[in-house]
């Protein structure tokens, strides 16, 4: 899966491999790839000044997604590369490639995730505020 055209860099987010994270196999766990996608998620939107807010008004993902094409096993670091698509009316869609420090040629898992904004006192979907359009527009 390459980055869809159009799609915008959010940024790169570093993050150690713990010996904790491998599993029976001697690799790391497919449930952490999810995690490691999620943090770098996270620690983007702090960043753009939109956290998760629960309770609140803010980013909720309504589905994700990863292909596993490689095996992460400890010890190591990993970088995972975030890009943003256009947003829509209340969403947007994420995409993300995790490659290891020590060999960043190669992708180790593609992934993503839609992203919709939700007020979490009445679970509905709300617009996107204009000044996350603007910040995930890259202005």
């Amino acid at each position: 899966m390459a980055v869809p055209e159009g799609y915008l860099l959010l940024g790169r987010t570093r993050m150690p491999l713990r010996w904790g994270d491998m599993d029976a196999m001697g690799h790391v766990n497919n449930t952490l790839y999810f995690r490691y996608l999620e943090q770098a998620r996270i620690e983007l939107f702090e960043s753009l000044g939109f956290p998760a807010t629960p309770g609140g008004v803010g980013p909720v993902i309504v589905n994700a997604h990863c292909s596993f094409l490689r095996q992460l096993r400890y010890p190591g670091e990993i970088e995972v590369t975030s890009w943003v698509g256009a947003p829509g009316r209340s969403s947007f869609e994420t995409v993300h490639e995790i490659r290891r420090i020590d060999d960043p040629e190669l992708v180790f898992a593609q992934g993503g995730a839609k992203v919709v904004w939700v007020d979490q006192r009445v679970e509905k979907s709300v617009p996107l505020p204009g000044e996350v359009r603007e910040r995930l527009a890259g202005r």
